[in-house]
């Protein structure tokens, strides 16, 4: 049955063998489409899968191929909307790239990789097209409520009950873009105080702008100050924070060892640092700071 090949297709996926899983992924569709009987939302999840495979293995093209289709049949859905953007960034059509990313975000504001992708693609079409790049995008289109995530509040009713009330307005989300341009602008002018070694001032702006949007990179950027200050615990429970967001994040590890260190608690520092080494097993600064740990 379809939904069968589909668990043999994420199994697959799972043990890396993007390629069968494709495979089980397209005769699921085929068998869907014989029987006439498919719902858009199977097909849909079906094209996104597959277009993961794509990805994996470097097929962009048909990354987006599938990304687009999925997306004819369910708009606005959040997976494929990231793949397609992850194969334009790859394919460096950064522009297409950075729509995608930019509608990921009105979809789930919560989504790290879609910050992320935003943040690079700014910086690769500055790069590109210098400062008057937005005037080349393509226009970003306005994705209606019902299809946000923002006030999907699981309950224990009846299914549908997190589907976001009819009566949130406009207003809220024109709120919520404003707030997090406004966290942006507090967490760069934080920037701009650690560059001239303000670091009382910087953890204040970094502050506001937590409050506004709980961001890894700020919350690392605030630990970076905590440590300049000798606030070790504040420091290291800026970096748990920054990892519940990102779990591998390398600077998140670094900074948490290195406070941990400071507060004599050399087993979790070390753990910490080994954690970071799986992922940059070079990482110059960690290899020196695990040598000084194992003195201590």
């Amino acid at each position: 049955s379809p939904g069968a090949l589909r668990r043999a297709g994420n199994e697959e996926f799972r043990r890396g063998q993007y390629g069968p899983a494709a495979e089980l992924y397209s005769r699921a569709l085929a068998q869907l489409e014989a029987a006439g009987d498919a719902t858009a939302e199977e097909r849909s999840v079906l094209l996104a899968n597959r277009a993961a495979c794509h990805l994996k293995d470097g097929a962009c093209s048909l990354c987006v191929a599938d990304c687009s289709s999925a997306l004819e049949l369910v708009p606005f859905g959040i997976k494929p909307l990231l793949r397609r953007a992850a194969a334009y960034e790859a394919l460096e059509r950064y522009s297409l790239a950075y729509v995608d990313y930019k509608t990921a975000l009105q979809v789930d504001c919560s989504v790290q990789a879609a910050h992320d992708g935003v943040n690079r693609m700014t910086k690769a079409l500055l790069e590109k097209d210098g400062v008057s790049w937005r005037q080349k995008l393509p226009p970003i289109p306005t994705v209606p409520v019902s299809a946000q995530m923002r006030w999907s509040i699981p309950s224990a009713q009846a299914p549908g009950a997190n589907t976001p009330p009819a009566t949130a307005p406009q207003g809220e989300r024109d709120k919520t873009a404003a707030g997090m341009e406004r966290a942006r602008m507090l967490k760069e002018e934080g920037n701009e105080f650690v560059k001239k070694g303000n670091h009382k001032k910087a953890v204040e702006k970094y502050s506001e702008s937590l409050k506004l949007n709980k961001e890894c990179a700020t919350y690392t950027n605030r630990a970076l100050c905590y440590l300049a200050l000798k606030q070790y615990k504040e420091a290291a429970q800026d970096c748990t924070e920054a990892l519940e967001l990102d779990p591998k994040n390398v600077k998140a590890l670094y900074r948490r060892a290195q406070a941990l260190k400071e507060l004599k608690d050399y087993k979790s520092s070390i753990a910490d640092i080994k954690s970071l080494l799986k992922t940059e097993p070079k990482n110059t600064a960690a290899l020196k700071l695990l040598q000084e740990l194992n003195r201590a």
